[in-house]
């Protein structure tokens, strides 16, 4: 996660926008073949210059049976049968890329429909420096209609100060496709303890292994396989992949002046609370923002609920919830809640 821009209040700083833009695509067939295709189909070097579009490129790659994970310069992208999962942060231009993935997916695939669609992401720290079509919401809704014509756009939170914005299609699931169990839970943390950041930076760790271990990182979910990266002079990706196919991913922007840490994994759990608690004692975030999505498939199905019956995280009530808003949608529910640290 390498700098890319100058601070206008600091020569000696360069800031990097540690938000990420995460758009997840589920596609199916209207002639109801869908176990005859997979996404996996798609040549690496299509891939390569698709996210050239994106202002990005592969720096590292992992695979099991059921997920092909990349590790990309600015974040992850997740490839399963039916899923696809770019989630991109500085100044990249995911959505952009659209309607070539969307060619690109008929043509060696021969998916030919999009079943669901999630576009999220948490406000920006500069939005100013970001490309067309990122640097407004509302410009990124506009570019999403011309595409998809039953889109639905939501902002949560404070849009004056912490937000988080989302674009999901909310269609009714085919009947001869009955829904796979999914979720996902989702940490963006700012603010972040400086000497925990410290172990992202080349100064304190030589290798993306050692600033894993020294974090914790590799016990937050130990059954992930472990495919990590550690930017010069600073910054660090990582992605993890299970023998069932979930995953885990984690992005630091480890500067002062701009931390950020992104924690994301599909992992099914009937309650998230013991998993959320493990990555706020990692990383020790001042503020941050919680999103579960379930479906009723899901053994999470009811997880976005516990969110609300708790004004506290982590066993010492060292986080306050400010905010917590539930959404319910046609196939998915959906909690964000949004925390601080409580006041000593």
């Amino acid at each position: 996660m390498m700098a890319s821009s100058k601070d206008d209040n600091s020569e000696s700083v360069q800031f990097f926008e540690g938000v990420e833009k995460l758009l997840e695509i589920w596609f199916t067939s209207t002639d109801g073949q869908d176990r005859k295709r997979d996404l996996r189909d798609i040549p690496r070097h299509k891939w390569e210059s698709l996210l050239k579009i994106v202002r990005c490129e592969i720096i590292s790659f992992c695979r099991n049976d059921q997920v092909d994970a990349y590790v990309l310069s600015e974040s992850s992208m997740f490839v399963a049968k039916r899923r696809l999962i770019l989630k991109t942060c500085g100044t990249t231009t995911p959505l952009q890329c659209l309607e070539t993935l969307l060619d690109l997916v008929e043509e060696y695939t021969g998916f030919d429909e999009v079943e669901d669609l999630f576009y999220s992401r948490k406000n920006y720290k500069r939005p100013e420096l970001q490309n067309s079509p990122h640097r407004a919401f509302e410009d990124e809704v506009a570019l999403l209609d011309t595409i998809f014509q039953d889109g639905e756009a939501y902002c949560l939170g404070d849009v004056d100060n912490d937000c988080w914005y989302l674009y999901v299609l909310n269609r009714e699931h085919s009947a001869s496709s009955p829904p796979e169990p999914d979720q996902t839970l989702e940490v963006l943390m700012t603010n972040l303890d400086p000497s925990i950041m410290s172990i992202f930076t080349r100064d304190v760790c030589s290798s993306a292994s050692e600033a894993t271990k020294k974090s914790g990182i590799d016990k937050l979910i130990p059954t992930m396989r472990i495919d990590d990266f550690l930017f010069e002079p600073c910054g660090y990706s990582m992605n993890g992949v299970s023998k069932s196919g979930n995953y885990m991913t984690i992005h630091i922007t480890p500067e002062p002046e701009f931390s950020y840490v992104s924690f994301e994994s599909n992992i099914p759990e009937a309650s998230y609370t013991e998993v959320i608690n493990r990555v706020l004692n990692t990383f020790k975030p001042d503020k941050f923002v919680v999103t579960i999505f379930a479906n009723k498939e899901s053994i999470a199905a009811n997880s976005p609920r516990e969110l609300e019956e708790t004004d506290y995280l982590n066993v010492h009530g060292e986080w306050l919830r400010n905010d917590v808003q539930y959404c319910r949608f046609k196939n998915y529910d959906l909690t964000c809640a949004f925390y601080s640290k409580f006041p000593s």
